[in-house]
């Protein structure tokens, strides 16, 4: 098959400092351009000054003189060519819409720390309108389609999916390296062997989880050698403080290809990456690879490679140490990883480019559906007085989740409150003092080692069977990520309950999402929710507010943020909340929670001065409104009182959410409680 003459490339990537992108579109035009077979010439339209790769089924076009960067690719660019356009490098001219666009990945919008603010500017202006008016998106792995379907206006089944290839590699030559040599042969005679690293001081890269290695390493005789420009990644005291890290600087690929060849292992913490091709690279040079398993990278390793949490170093050292007492085990990720580069070839993405070209709305469908996540999950649920309702939804819960949990912990007051399940050795009973707080504290105390996501659910919440799953890609996917809810399809607490059948029904027919399939930010809802275990360390839910279930999820979420990182929502993880009315709670505490516990968030800061004042009001002038003619289920003039009295203690100064679990109620003026533990 000839190449679409009718088509031009965008060359700007020819003027760019070389990176993984600029790589990859030299390397899909090398792959064209040598499976072209005498058919037509396509143009290659370039800045003035462009250097020539020297392909001839390209001719090189100089277009736009005085002009570059954005300012020739926006204007120059569709003003000298009217006709459809291939664009290798996440941008393109956005008046034009015959064209395809390639977008490697949406760290920008995921990670935005790791880049400058006019390059994050431009690329939020550029991409979505992309997306909107191109003929078609593609990208370059799984993970980062379905990383665009959370940022862009597209989604990821309309993404095609055209990875980067090995084949490049194979001409590199180690043995006409210049600097990597010197250094190789110093660690050797120190009977020492190193582990190698790619440098960048973008955040998402993660090197810095070496220098917190870097004294162990020491200890084991392993040096850490890392090539590449930007050394901001280790500050100059962490480098003079281990004498195990060697800065290599800019090297050629030659340098890089003596030093796989040499090397323990290539270590690859990344927390993001569209493809991750450095993992590829030492693959194809026999170098075992440890990596870590986000965004892309378990797509591209398979089983191939030692994959490890970016926020785990301890299993860094563990994978690292393992490579140094076994031969056999580098000779058996060497084999497979011979195997698993040629899943990825450059003449096959080029194919994928080739067919685009001719007919640009052919699906190019997955070959094979992406991997399951690695991290491991556990789930904590609180209860107390509803041991009937809470053995039906973790039955159900472990019944029919695709995804297992390492863990399921069941966190009460007393044995009585686990019902059936205190026998059953699939959960983890615990016991400590009542309140949802504590007893989530009480959960989190007993969270064994190693486990990656923790999510919390209520007594009455019927998931999806692949809320794990879902939840668990989306911290993998996205590692800015450190809490996370779901989409309750409906809601028993606005009204007298969803009985258990009702609720598996609902679940059962809910359709897809018709609002925003990712939000952010978005505050954790308490009956469904998660959190990266990394980020929770020591924060601990506040026991000092002692009712009003939701608040207490926000202030815990909040507070994780504020040390940075998202709070997200995602439509696809989603369930019932059955808001079962077991437990009965006096409406006169209730209410002066509504009022106090968010003056009290405010103080700490988990909560904004307009986000307290709004769920101050909805929730008085609800009360104050319904309570002529209340609920049956509601004590609304019990809750009013109650906000009255915490109208007067806020007069007085007192900031006290406590206060409401001692405030004297007559027994007749209680409520049915709906909520993860009845108090």
């Amino acid at each position: 098959m000839g190449l679409n003459d009718s088509f031009a490339v965008n060359g700007r990537f020819l003027t760019q400092t070389p990176t993984g992108v600029q790589r990859y579109a030299l390397n899909v035009l090398k792959a064209l351009d040598a499976a072209q077979d005498g058919g037509a010439i396509m143009p290659l339209l370039v800045p003035p000054g462009a250097a020539d790769p020297g392909l001839k089924a390209f001719e090189l076009t100089e277009i736009g003189k005085g002009m570059k960067g954005h300012a020739w690719e926006q204007c120059a660019l569709p003003i000298n060519w009217r006709g459809p356009l291939l664009n290798l490098c996440n941008t393109a001219p956005t008046l034009k819409r015959e064209q395809i666009v390639c977008i490697h990945d949406g760290n920008v919008f995921a990670a935005p720390d790791s880049y400058s603010l006019a390059f994050r500017t431009a690329y939020k202006t550029i991409q979505p309108m992309l997306v909107r008016r191109s003929t078609r998106i593609a990208t370059v792995s799984h993970a980062s389609a379905r990383q665009l379907a959370r940022y862009l206006p597209i989604d990821a089944k309309d993404i095609a999916v055209l990875p980067n290839g090995y084949e490049h590699v194979l001409h590199w030559n180690a043995d006409a390296a210049q600097v990597a040599p010197g250094i190789v042969t110093s660690i050797a005679s120190r009977s020492r062997r190193y582990v190698f690293a790619l440098g960048s001081r973008a955040r998402h890269k993660n090197l810095a989880l070496l220098s917190t290695m870097a004294a162990e390493l020491d200890a084991l005789g392993i040096d850490i050698v890392v090539a590449g420009g930007d050394f901001g990644i280790f500050s100059e005291s962490t480098a003079e403080q281990h004498r195990n890290v060697i800065m290599a600087g800019r090297v050629s690929d030659d340098d890089i290809a003596h030093f796989l060849k040499h090397a323990l292992c290539l270590a690859f913490p990344s927390l993001n990456e569209g493809f991750g091709l450095p993992v590829l690279e030492a693959m194809a040079l026999g170098c075992p690879v440890v990596s870590s398993y986000h965004s892309s990278m378990a797509e591209v390793c398979g089983d191939a490679a030692l994959l490890a949490s970016p926020f785990d170093p301890v299993q860094w050292l563990k994978h690292i140490e393992a490579l140094k007492t076994s031969a056999s085990l580098a000779d058996d990720l060497r084999a497979k990883g011979f195997v698993q580069m040629q899943k990825f070839s450059w003449r096959e993405t080029a194919a994928g480019y080739r067919e685009l070209l001719e007919r640009p709305a052919t699906r190019l469908a997955p070959p094979e559906p992406p991997p399951r996540p690695i991290g491991k999950v556990a789930v904590a649920i609180a209860t107390r007085g509803r041991p009937a309702v809470v053995s039906q939804t973790v039955r159900h819960f472990l019944a029919t989740q695709t995804l297992a949990p390492e863990r399921v912990i069941l966190s009460c007051v007393d044995r009585s409150d686990a019902g059936d399940l205190a026998d059953d050795d699939r959960v983890e009973l615990i016991l400590g003092k009542p309140g949802l707080p504590a007893q989530r504290n009480n959960a989190l105390d007993h969270l064994p080692q190693g486990i990656d996501v923790l999510v919390f659910l209520d007594d009455d919440f019927v998931a999806d069977p692949n809320w794990l799953a879902t939840a668990a890609r989306a911290f993998a996917d996205e590692s800015s990520v450190v809490g996370f809810t779901g989409r309750v399809v409906a809601d028993g607490i606005k009204g007298p309950g969803i009985p258990f059948a009702e609720a598996v029904r609902l679940v059962d027919e809910a359709a897809v999402s018709d609002g925003p399939g990712w939000e952010r930010p978005f505050s954790p809802y308490g009956c469904n929710m998660a959190y990266r275990v990394s980020a929770i360390g020591d924060h601990r839910f506040d026991e000092r507010l002692v009712l009003y279930g939701w608040l207490e999820d926000r202030d815990f979420g909040a507070s994780l943020a504020k040390n940075g990182g998202d709070l997200v929502k995602c439509a696809d993880a989603y369930g019932v909340h059955m808001g079962v009315k077991v437990g009965r709670v006096s409406g006169q505490r209730l209410g002066y929670s509504q009022v106090i516990n968010p003056i009290y968030l405010r103080r700490k800061g988990t909560m904004t001065t307009k986000q307290a004042i709004g769920q101050i009001w909805r929730n008085m002038s609800m009360n104050f409104a319904k309570s002529l003619s209340p609920e049956p289920f509601i004590d609304r003039r019990g809750r009013v009182k109650g906000n009255l009295t915490a109208l007067i203690d806020l007069l007085r100064g007192k900031i006290t959410p406590e206060r409401a679990a001692s405030l004297e109620v007559p027994p007749a003026k209680i409520e049915r409680l709906g909520g993860g533990v009845a108090r």
